[in-house]
Formats: C-alpha cells, structure tokens, sequence
C-alpha cells in the first residue's frame, strides 16, 4: 500500500450523533476501566482468593485463564455486533447482568458454581471495551474523538498503577468482597451513561443477514485458544506439554483461516487490508512492544518487591498510587494535546523513550532496593503509559478511514489483550530462565571447603546456635542456598530490565519505519 493511503474496507461505522456527549465519553471511562481495572485486581489478589475460596494451584491457574480467554473470545465481535443492534441492545443489559455476578462471585463457594460465574463474568466484560470504542467511532462528533481515545488509552496505566493499591485496601482493610463488589455500583453507572448518551438505534437487519458470523467465530475462538496456551505456557513448560501444544496450534489454524475467510467471503466483517497496510501493521507491531515495555512498571517492580523484598501490595501500593497512577492524570492531558498539534509519530516516540529510560534505570537494580528506589521509574512509566497508547491508535486512525473504523475497532482488542498476555509469557519465561542461569552459576563459586563459603557458614551457625544448636548447621546450609536464591532473583529482574529497555530501542525503530499519513482529521496541518 502506498504510503499515505487509507484503509477503507467495510461497512460503514457511523451512527446517529450522540444526544449527550458527556454521558458518552462517561460511558467509553468507565467500559474501559472496568476491562482493565477488574483485570488487573483478579491478577495480584489471586494469591489470597486461592486462600480464600480454598483453590488448588491448578484450579486458579485454569479458572483465571478461562475467565481472561472468554473475553478474547467476544472482544472481536462487539464491534460488529454493534452495528447490527446498536450500543444500548449490546451495553445495558450487559452491565447489570455484570453487576450482578459480581455481587454473587463472592458468596459462592462451590468450585464449579464459581468457575462458571467467573468465566460468565468474563464473557461480559469482554464486551465493554469495544463496545466503549465503538461509541467513540460510530456515536461521537470527530472533535471529542481525542479525548475519548485519551481516556480508552489511559486507563492500561492507569489500572497498573492503581489496582497494587486497591488490592492491599480491598484485602485488608475494608473487606476482599469489594474486589467484585464494586462493580455492583460502577457497572450499572455505565449502563445509565450509555442510556443517556447514545441514541437509540434500529436493528439493522440488512447486516444481520449478511454477517460474516463464521470469520467472528475463527476470529474469537483462535484468539482464545492461542491467549490460553500462552497463560499456561509457563506454568507446564511449554512445548514440553501436550495442552499448551494443542491450544497454541489449534488457535493459529483458526486464525488462518480467518483470514482465508475474509479473503473470500462477500461481506468481510473485519478485512484483512487493514492489518497489511504499511503504517497500520507497524501501529500493531508498537502495541505488541508496548506490552513489553510497559512491563518494567506493571510486572517487574511490583514483583520484585514482593519476590526479593518480601512486600505485600498494601506495603507498596502507595508507590504506584503516587507516582503511577496520580501523575497520569496531569500527563494524559497533556499527551492528547500532543496528539492534536503534533505528527503522532513523535507523540510515540516520547513515550518509548519515557519507557526506555525507566528501563535502563532499572538495570541499576540492586536487592537492597526499598519501594523508595523505584520512584523515578514509575514516574517515567507513568509518561510513557499516558502518551505512548493514544500516539499509537492516532497512527493507526491516521491510515484508516474513519467512517470505517469497525475492522479497526475488530483487531485493536485482540491485539491488546494478546499483545499483554504474550508479553507477560515471554517476560515469565525470561525471568524463570534467567534467574535459573544465574542460579547455576553463583552455585558453581559456592562449593564445600571454599574459606568464603566455610566462614559464611560459620557465622550464620553462630546466630542461629542461640536458639538452637542442633538444627543451626542445617539452617545455615538452608540460608546460603537461600541468599544464592535472592541474588539469581535480583540478577534474573535486572536482565528483565534491560530486555524491556532493547524492546523500547526496537518500538523506536519501528516507529522510525512509518510513513506520515495523508493529510486528515488527525493529521495535524
């Protein structure tokens, strides 16, 4: 495709305009924050749900995997489904069937009930964040079209940040229920912003008929196997299991064949042009390095510090509170004016190299490191998690015609949502591999008799034959191996650092690669 031009396949994704706009950018707020938000808790609350409801590893390792898999599995279609019966037919009624689950989840306590409400609430949530985008695409006047994407983009960083927070609030102090309970107020409050925002709209019936109702489910169906095999991954050693092969192989062929689908079919719903096309396929590859470099805040601090510092979220939630998730409420402004005045390329590259230099202060990392040490990296994460989002979607609506945003609207959620999840496997698997490296290594130069190691040994015998003699030379062995253990660990986050710190280097790359888009509503003069 030549530089510059559009994509411009598909229906038509305009609607009836918004009665009041307000109400609609409150509804795209909080649809994108409950995807976010609630994932993100269920994540770093998991170790005390598992406690709580008296789940084996396995058992919460699947039930989570299946409640995020379900989202994946509706996500593609919202945008369709859309346009076929309009946004309230598809938000409303949603929302408080959420609201509801979510005050039931927590009063069960039978595995299967559970798992089943859980995976149901997720096939819910999946729905709300392309349903909020299409109100952006099909509902708002193109000049609140910025600060809507702002919010949708925003609100990954901003669920990072605050969900460490509110975990250790919700668990310990006011009570683990609000975890779910809280959509007992927001998910309705959704519900009345979109019924008060968005017109009401006929079903489209013409579009019913013609639905590419099989390119959705090879979309969503692949998408989820593909999303489940990589969650499980590193937990059965990938290749080395054979679900994690079946799962990883069955969603690529489904994927295939969507696409061979909508090279053949009559009315694609999501056509392929739209991820082929020069600058748009690029705007992807951005996304997938996002969710790498976005991981030095969201993944390697908080876990570090729980890991190597031996911290709880309501010990170091105040960090990413303060200096994660507050400042974006100054930058996010500040990068949607960017987004309107300057070529969004250059409003990606700031936020690439935010996420860079957070990265390559963490490679200083040593383990005497405290929360206090991580205050500048998460400043800069919170730059790089407030422009880096909106530059990219900027991009991509750049080479898309906006009045036909619906296959856009199709890939952008699997591409995140996968995009996240293939970021924290690899990051996993790196760390797992990394830490084992190190591991290996430090025991090599810890061997019997070495005068280091027998004077190690000797001083930790005399603390512990205080309380006593008998199990102090066992504890002492027991404490070096642990020691080797904390240093493999802090060795194994600084190489995570530094490969979130290359993934910054290669975005910039990519980003260097793009052509400037035709002149257009984001396209600043």
């Amino acid at each position: 495709m030549a530089p510059g031009s559009e994509v411009s396949g598909g229906p038509v994704s305009t609607g009836a305009p918004a009665p009041r706009p307000i109400f609609a950018v409150g509804a795209v707020l909080l649809g994108a924050f409950l995807s976010s938000f609630d994932s993100r808790l269920l994540t770093i609350a998991l170790p005390d749900l598992k406690g709580i409801h008296s789940l084996g590893f396995d058992e919460a390792s699947w039930m989570m995997t299946a409640t995020s898999a379900a989202q994946l599995l509706v996500a593609p279609a919202v945008a369709w489904l859309a346009m076929l019966f309009g946004l309230r037919r598809i938000l409303i009624v949603p929302s408080l069937l959420y609201a509801v689950l979510s005050v039931l989840i927590p009063i069960v306590s039978e595995y299967s009930t559970l798992a089943f409400l859980s995976i149901l609430r997720g096939l819910l949530l999946g729905v709300f964040v392309p349903a909020t985008i299409m109100i952006i695409f099909r509902n708002l006047p193109m000049k609140w079209w910025l600060v809507a994407i702002g919010i949708y983009a925003a609100r990954v960083g901003f669920s990072v940040n605050l969900g460490v927070w509110v975990v250790g609030l919700y668990v310990h102090q006011i009570g683990w229920q609000w975890l779910f309970w809280q959509d007992a107020v927001f998910a309705p409050l959704m519900a009345l912003f979109v019924y008060l925002g968005t017109p009401r709209e006929p079903i489209n019936r013409a579009l019913v008929q013609s639905g590419d109702w099989s390119g959705m489910l090879l979309l969503g169906a692949g998408m989820a196997m593909i999303y489940a095999g990589l969650d499980q991954g590193n937990r059965l050693d990938w290749l080395n299991s054979g679900t994690v092969v079946a799962l990883l192989l069955a969603g690529a062929v489904l994927v295939a064949c969507f696409f061979v689908n909508e090279a053949v079919v009559e009315n694609p719903w999501a056509e392929a042009g739209v991820v082929l096309s020069r600058n748009i396929g690029l705007a992807i590859m951005c996304i997938l390095l996002y969710s790498l470099t976005s991981l030095s805040n969201g993944m390697l601090t908080p876990n570090f510090l729980v890991a190597v510092g031996g911290l709880r979220p309501e010990q170091i939630g105040w960090l990413f509170l303060l200096y994660g998730a507050l400042p974006m409420l100054v930058f996010t402004p500040i990068a949607v004016w960017m987004a309107g005045r300057l070529d969004s390329r250059v409003v990606i590259v700031v936020g690439f190299s935010a996420f860079f230099l957070a990265a390559l202060l963490g490679t200083h990392l040593t383990r005497q490191w405290v929360a206090e040490d991580f205050v500048a990296i998460a400043l800069l994460q919170s730059v790089g998690q407030s422009v880096t989002l909106i530059g990219i979607i900027v991009t991509a609506l750049s080479n898309v015609d906006p009045r036909r945003a619906t296959a856009f609207a199709a890939y952008i959620q699997s591409v995140r949502i996968g995009g996240a999840e293939i970021g924290s496997a690899l990051m996993a698997t790196w760390l797992r591999v990394r830490e084992q490296t190190h591991s290996n290594t430090l025991g090599l130069n810890v061997t019997q008799g070495d005068p280091s190691v027998v004077e190690m040994l000797t001083q930790l015998q005399k603390g512990f034959s205080v309380h006593d003699t008998g199990l102090a030379t066992a504890r002492s062995v027991v404490t070096l191996s642990q020691i080797v253990q904390r240093e493999a660990n802090t060795l194994a986050y600084i190489d995570g650092f530094w490969f979130s710190a290359w993934c910054a280097i290669a975005a910039l790359v990519v980003v260097a690669c793009m052509h400037r888009a035709a002149p257009g509503p984001f396209v600043p003069k």
